[in-house]
């Protein structure tokens, strides 16, 4: 290795005065980091956007017209701003901390001591030791290596470890893979290139993350129509109102303004862009009461769609602790070579020792230290080390059997490939220490070669421990439809017995060394094996890049230096906490804990995120779709928009806004497919379409029969109540217990809403007559019908996107298990009450529209209110039915516990009707026959055999 001139440069560093005065002047590391992102570009991010600007003019223009009942809408867009502004000042708490230079202590010689210190208290000049592992902590000049190779690749971009030399430039940040060395302080603090180069890193960036592109395209498409399509809207309600000359001459402009208002608003999607962060929040939270470190809760969506995870075993799969197992002397090597102990001793004590040669103290000791007269240090390229003793002929090699001796290190024809394949075989991680005649010369160590004649004479195992989670986490991969990728720098037997271990159905281990160079080539080959052994730093990198060539989205998971590479070109890093700080510092999620076993939680977060979010977008696409079409309408149609915004904020909060919120944060397992926006818009445009022109037709409709604009508007949020309710059983399906709740509590909320005199003086409801309450009814029938017919089209374009990625929708979805199947008598029987399910629930509902609509048929004004809410609940019974029917034909638990409690319920609203009412009931009479029938056949033989158990229908997994 080369090296300055020795009597150019001090070797005992710098004294104490001159330390001290080179503080006092200021020249030291301490680097106080300027903020990553303002506050004020944050809350100008976050609440200047051109959507705030529209919602929040729209919220003060009702202010100053006098109407503020109707700015309800304006506290979602606050509630979103807040919570963005939380997020991203977390963030900024997070990249303030960021440095690039992060190595927990820094090595110096001063006054001929040497002294580890913190990177802030090294001054410019100071001597730095450098040794494998080391962050170089300041820009220096290389003024003496021994085998000293530094990886740049986070700071340059160069992916191979750089050979350092004399007056070579060690930048700070970098972090010394292999050899050991001294150098000379250069630049400190600001000056250094770690820290101009984490003034770039520190600029604010998002992870990729389709949810939030897909939302923002969404935005974009909003904010090209809504101006033109405002000015539309606006000029219809003036000419409704008489022209602009009567509209300000009476006043009237204001009820244009504010029709406008709830046309435009309705279009914002705003509700979901608070839940996609409301749904982040959660889990970054979750995740992080689980020792998940998450840099960006868009990392944990990635992880979702990972569908390849690469792992590297030590620290990994196992605890990463080397322990060391035995010597497993070669009988006349071993004989013929003198102490070989000896020089196990050197190698163990050796200031560069890594783990694997430290833990060789525990039984080597050095007697008689020996001194080395020319040594080159360990690699993890090469993967051995060679050492010449002064006074003592040879040279002594240590490494891995087949980096150094090839083919024979693993032929059966030779005493030292027996050894090692049975050794390796058994789950033993192997090195050989072996020997040469020749001492090693000056070109050998230049060129770092080994000597003519190395003859093994000891073959060392080394034991690793198993991490006692490994096994089920991979079992839960395999069971999601995740490929797993084993790759380590061990023996590819070693590794595969670790992977048989952990449950793995693996032969024997890939041997990298023969993996090829070519991407496509390499790429069939991953596509056939699982485990890989002696793969280089570089080659895991391949790998990853081969991987995703083939379109897999891949996952990387690792704590050493070796994994740095590697985790930087994954999709997702996952660094281990016990990890180096450079793989840490890559890495997208770091596993604060080091426990693998968090990894399936990471997922269930991200895939949960994808998945309800996917659900709760089509909810309030829907709206913007409706809402859209709504004003082009009315707006080109010249009619009076039907709903005041107050009005609009009744459906947009109990049949989106509050039910997404649990929605959103409910267990979801569904596997991520590619599509969320297509997926999403195929069910809300034909859906939202649908409650445009049923809108329109009753607005028609109820022009017909000359009602009042208050009967008119009352009307149209009861259709869109109804309506928006379906469309949110709809999407829920299948339903659970939780979402059953959910549905249920909006429902009542609605019927208090109508119904209560206090609810209904705020939103402006009133009575909208018997005519138009049968037409409403009519109209609502038909829309809830034609969206059940979309949702069947879009039911069979989603489990198409999902077949090929081998996912049930059911069960994913809600938790539904399949039951133990059944024949015969219990088929037959399920068939039936399904049926009769199906018929009872429509009978209900239809019967509970007529209750509602009797309380115009001579009832007194003291019966309205409870005729209202019977009906209300009988209706709603019958609706709960035919959402969970389905459930019964394939044996559900919980299915039949549901259907028990409504029907149960129905049996005796319907019982309730009969005796009050003064006449004879045919269909009431019917449907509790049915009710009660359908009761019996659940809960007597054979029928009640053929059902799962209530608890294998939850939202939680099946028990074993």
């Amino acid at each position: 290795m080369g090296s300055v001139d020795a009597t150019l440069v001090d070797r005992g560093g710098l004294t104490t005065a001159e330390v001290a005065e080179r503080t006092a002047a200021g020249q030291t590391n301490a680097f106080t980091a300027d903020s990553s992102r303002s506050a004020w570009n944050i809350v100008r991010a976050n609440v200047f956007t051109l959507f705030n600007g529209i919602v929040f003019a729209c919220f003060f223009v009702l202010f100053l017209v006098g109407r503020w009942q109707d700015a309800l809408f304006g506290f979602a867009a606050f509630a979103n701003a807040i919570i963005g502004c939380v997020q991203e000042f977390r963030a900024k708490a997070a990249l303030d901390r960021l440095a690039l230079l992060n190595a927990p202590s820094a090595r110096v010689r001063r006054a001929g001591a040497e002294a580890d210190i913190a990177p802030a208290e090294v001054v410019l000049g100071d001597l730095l030791v450098l040794r494998a592992g080391d962050q170089v902590p300041a820009d220096a000049e290389v003024i003496d290596g021994h085998g000293l190779q530094i990886d740049e690749s986070m700071l340059t971009g160069e992916s191979d470890p750089v050979e350092k030399h004399g007056e070579d430039e060690a930048l700070s940040g970098s972090v010394v893979v292999a050899g050991e060395g001294l150098a000379r302080v250069t630049r400190v603090g600001a000056d250094s290139y770690a820290n101009r180069f984490a003034g770039e890193a520190k600029r604010f960036s998002l992870v990729a993350s389709e949810l939030r592109s897909s939302i923002n395209r969404v935005l974009t498409w909003v904010g090209w129509i809504i101006g033109p399509v405002g000015l539309l809207v606006l000029n219809a309600q003036v000419m409704v109102a008489g022209g602009y000359a009567t509209a300000f001459s009476t006043g009237a402009w204001v009820q244009a303004v504010v029709n406008t208002i709830a046309a435009l608003t309705a279009m914002i999607p705003l509700g979901l862009v608070l839940m996609t962060s409301i749904a982040f929040a959660v889990g970054a939270s979750k995740l992080g009461a689980k020792q998940v470190l998450v840099n960006e809760l868009a990392a944990v969506e990635g992880l979702a769609r990972v569908d390849v995870v690469c792992l590297d075993k030590t620290g990994t799969l196992t605890v990463g602790d080397i322990v060391f197992d035995a010597a497993h002397p070669l009988a006349e090597q071993a004989r013929d070579s003198g102490s070989w102990s000896d020089a196990l001793a050197w190698y163990a004590a050796s200031p560069d020792a890594n783990a694997t040669a430290r833990s060789l103290r525990s039984v080597y000791a050095a007697d008689r230290p020996l001194i080395a007269a020319a040594y080159i240090p360990f690699s993890s390229a090469r993967k051995w080390s060679a050492v010449s003793f002064e006074g003592s002929p040879g040279t002594w090699v240590m490494g891995a059997p087949e980096m150094i001796f090839g083919d024979a290190a693993i032929s059966p024809s030779t005493e030292l490939g027996r050894s090692v394949t049975s050794l390796s075989e058994a789950g033993r991680r192997t090195l050989v220490l072996a020997r040469s005649a020749q001492t090693l010369t000056a070109d050998d160590q230049e060129e770092e070669r080994l000597p003519a004649g190395v003859d093994p004479v000891v073959v060392l195992t080394f034991r690793e421990q198993v991490r006692a989670d490994a096994a089920q986490t991979l079992s839960y991969f395999r069971q999601q439809g995740v490929g797993i990728r084993i790759i380590s720098g061990d023996n590819p037997r070693t590794v595969a017995a670790i992977a048989r271990e952990v449950g793995l159905d693996v032969r024997e281990g890939y041997d990298a060394r023969t993996l090829p160079e070519a991407e496509d080539e390499l790429a069939d080959v991953l596509e056939e094996h699982v485990v890989f052994g002696r793969v280089t730093p570089e080659q895991k990198k391949h790998i990853v890049t081969a991987l995703q060539s083939r379109g897999h989205t891949v996952a990387m998971t690792g704590d050493g230096v070796n994994d740095a590479l590697a985790i930087k070109t994954a999709d997702i890093g996952i660094a281990m906490n016990s990890g180096s700080p450079a793989t840490k510092a890559v890495a997208r999620l770091v596993l604060l804990d080091g426990q693998f076993s968090h990894l399936p939680d990471v997922v269930a977060e991200g895939r949960q995120a994808i998945a309800n979010i996917e659900r709760v977008s089509m909810l309030f696409l829907n709206k913007t779709v409706y809402a859209t079409a709504l004003a082009i309408i009315f707006g080109v149609l010249v009619l009076q928009f039907p709903f005041l915004p107050r009005q609009l904020s009744i459906t947009d909060g109990l049949t989106i806004g509050i039910p997404a919120f649990f929605l959103a944060l409910m267990p979801n397992a569904q596997r991520y497919v590619p599509g969320f926006l297509r997926r999403s818009l195929s069910f809300a445009i034909p859906a939202g379409i649908i409650v445009a022109l049923g809108i329109t037709w009753y607005t028609f409709v109820a022009n017909g029969l000359d009602v009042t604009e208050e009967q008119l508007r009352t009307g149209a949020t009861i259709i869109l109540a109804i309506v928006g309710i379906w469309i949110l059983a709809v999407l829920s399906r299948p339903l659970n217990r939780f979402k059953v709740l959910v549905i249920g509590a909006m429902f009542v909320a609605l019927a208090v809403v109508f119904t209560v005199p206090l609810a209904t003086e705020f939103f402006a409801l009133v009575d909208p007559g018997e005519d138009l309450a049968v037409a409403l009814a009519g109209i609502s029938i038909v829309m809830i019908l034609a969206i059940e017919v979309v949702r069947l089209f879009h039911r069979r374009l989603v489990s198409k996107d999902f077949r090929t990625h081998d996912a049930d929708a059911d069960r994913s979805d809600g938790g539904v298990v399949p039951p133990t199947s059944h024949t015969g008598a219990g088929r037959v029987i399920t068939t039936v009450v399904a049926v009769l399910a199906y018929g009872g629930g429509l009978l209900a509902a239809a019967l509970g529209i007529l209750v509602m609509l009797s309380r115009y048929d001579g009832v007194t004004d003291d019966q309205v209110r409870a005729v209202s809410l019977v009906g209300a609940a009988i209706t709603l019974l019958g609706l709960l039915v035919l959402s969970a029917a389905s459930g019964l034909r394939r044996g559900s638990g919980l299915s039949r516990l549901l259907v028990s409690i409504w029907f149960g319920l129905l049996f005796t609203l319907h019982v309730l009707v009969l005796v009050t009412s003064d006449r004879w009931d045919a269909g009431t009479a019917v449907a509790a026959v049915v009710s009660g029938t359908v009761l019996v056949l659940l809960w007597t033989p054979p029928g009640s055999r053929t059902f799962g158990r209530i608890r294998d229908s939850s939202m939680l997994p099946p028990t074993r």
